[in-house]
């Protein structure tokens, strides 16, 4: 076995030592080029992004990491299916590596696809410290391709992420490059009328929020494969040609829109897991989601792959061409979005300070916040439009496809082949994802990590999770250790996934077939986010062994001082 860089055409090998699925790690302070600015950060075998981990479905890996920071660190293989305690969560699967250290973590492979590594130990992985992981199928794929590439999208800011975090603590707005102008309002004048323009802007200032609140972070340099835009990260190809592009964001919190001006993706694969082919001309790529898709470039031409930002603050871009030196036009980033009533769940004079109306409107038994059938959207909401089941109705952050043509919904997602017999779930858990902007504090069930008892579930049983977003953010919800069962309304067809996205307004519901004794993290996957508590411990009670951990009492170390 070996490992390969991401350097695209994965052709750089590095020696396994040892037997067959022995793998060496090394975690080190490395120096970070984002070709607008250089900055120390943290890497694996002294890069950032580390190695392309190869395995083979089947196999049994053993992998030998070795701490050569001065801190403790541990990495989460994120997505795979393994034993609790191979999982690299500090205080809940093991207690870290310690400086100077090699921890050997083992466990099978059971999975195929792709899939990603990081560091889950302080703000490690914003600094860098992530990987990815390609694990070939033990059969044969439903799809051909003749070249694949990783694409790893990484969003670098030149803060060190403490110092970030500090920020945010003390003005959450630190960092909003793109507020409103005097020119969008007399715009929205021109377009809605003055009266209707002003009860707006009245109504966001009651709430103490503004419509600008798409991205908590900006002022980065978004990266491909650790290039910036300028560096471009170029990756090969003849005429003809099919090609799987693996896309992996390991972003610390930029959600991305992907496009490849002048040609159709095929979406084959969602978070490692093969989905029926869905065309499409751009898709958006929550933080710590994978998606694969498969192009055929036929003219002998260069490509950009253009990544932007969901809030339009930067962009990550990329290259495919025939030969190295070729680049296509890069496009311009658009209009940024602006949050509307509808992306705050609704209701008019909320007051975003204490959450204490939106915990309120969680507590009214009947309510279906994904739909909100009933209440006036007629203000501060834009008319017609584009529209997708997964966002609330009215939402300003629904996403069009550049060139008018189709862009990805959950909705579309269907799995290849069921993974699970269908069955009814034993039971509802709710989970209201809640937060205070103005303290930047994120909780759940308004609750903080810290102060929060676990989750408890028992082996064998299959639990419906419903995620209710009171809030004005996006959170990708990622559950450790097992999968989840993304409810699109396909029956046993549903997509199997390792991360939820959930959108302002809205309710989603996914379920888990609970197979994995032990202690997992639960948690919103933007970096600053569970740092400030969106995280919860679960327990699965019960199993073929008793296999609960020696840690249970001890809290995680879930990010920073914070």
């Amino acid at each position: 076995m070996k490992m390969t860089l991401v350097a695209g055409a994965l052709s750089l090998l590095l020696p396994a030592i040892g037997l067959a699925g022995e793998y060496n790690l090394t975690v080190d302070r490395v120096t970070i080029d984002t070709g607008e600015f250089v900055k120390e950060g943290v890497g694996y075998n002294g890069t950032s992004p580390g190695p392309t981990l190869r395995f083979k479905e089947g196999e049994e890996v053993s992998i030998n990491v070795t701490n050569n920071l001065d801190e403790m660190t541990s990495i989460h293989w994120h997505g795979l299916i393994l034993p609790f305690e191979q999982d690299g969560v500090p205080g809940i699967s093991f207690p870290g590596i310690k400086p100077g250290e090699t921890f050997t973590y083992r466990f099978p492979i059971t999975q195929s696809g792709t899939y990603w590594f990081h560091s889950h130990s302080g703000f490690q992985e914003p600094e860098g410290a992530s990987g990815s992981i390609i694990i070939e199928p033990e059969g044969r794929e439903p799809f051909r391709y003749d070249r694949e590439y990783v694409v790893q999208l990484t969003d670098k800011h030149p803060h060190a992420s403490e110092r970030v975090m500090r920020n945010l603590k003390i003005t959450p707005d630190y960092y909003n490059r793109k507020q409103q102008t005097v020119g969008e309002f007399f715009s929205d004048v021109s377009e809605n009328g003055f009266l209707s323009t002003v009860k707006e802007r009245l109504a966001w200032g009651d709430m103490r929020m503004m419509q600008a609140d798409v991205e908590d972070l900006q002022g980065f340099t978004g990266m491909i494969n650790g290039k910036g835009p300028e560096q471009n990260w170029t990756g090969l190809f003849e005429p003809g040609e099919r090609i799987r592009l693996r896309f992996i964001n390991s972003s610390a919190m930029t959600y991305f829109d992907i496009r490849i001006p002048g040609l159709k993706m095929t979406v084959v694969q969602a978070d490692g897991n093969n989905v029926q082919p869905v065309n499409v001309d751009e898709f958006r790529i929550g933080v710590a989601e994978t998606y694969d898709v498969i192009v055929r470039p036929k003219d002998e031409q260069a490509y950009t792959i253009f990544a932007e930002s969901m809030g339009r603050s930067g962009y990550a871009r990329a290259t495919l061409a025939p030969e190295e030196g070729i680049e296509a036009p890069v496009p311009g980033l658009r209009e940024p979005a602006r949050l509307t009533m509808a992306d705050m769940g609704g209701m008019p004079g909320m007051d975003h300070g204490d959450m204490g109306s939106a915990n309120k409107m969680a507590e009214m038994p009947d309510m279906d916040h994904s739909n909100m059938e009933g209440m006036d959207h007629s203000v501060m909401m834009p008319e017609g439009g584009a529209s997708d089941p997964f966002y609330a109705k009215g939402s300003g952050l629904v996403p069009t496809a550049a060139n008018g043509g189709k862009f990805l919904s959950y909705a579309d997602l269907k799995a290849q082949k069921p993974l699970y017999e269908e069955r009814e779930p034993a039971r509802e858990i709710e989970l209201r994802l809640t937060g205070n902007m103005e303290r930047y504090t994120w909780s759940i069930n308004g609750v903080k990590y810290e102060d929060a008892d676990p989750i408890r579930l028992k082996y064998g049983e299959r639990v419906r999770f419903k995620f209710v977003n009171e809030t004005m953010m996006t959170h990708p919800m990622h559950l450790h250790g097992m999968w989840s069962i993304l409810d699109v309304g396909a029956g046993q067809w549903n997509p199997i996934k390792h991360t939820v996205s959930v959108q302002p307004g809205t309710t989603v519901y996914m379920e888990t077939e609970v197979d994995a004794p032990g202690q997992w993290a639960f948690h919103c996957h933007l970096t600053y986010h569970m740092a400030a508590g969106m995280f919860r411990k679960v327990i699965v009670e019960g199993g073929p062994e008793s296999t609960q951990a020696a840690f249970s009492e001890q809290p995680s170390e879930i990010g920073g001082d914070v």
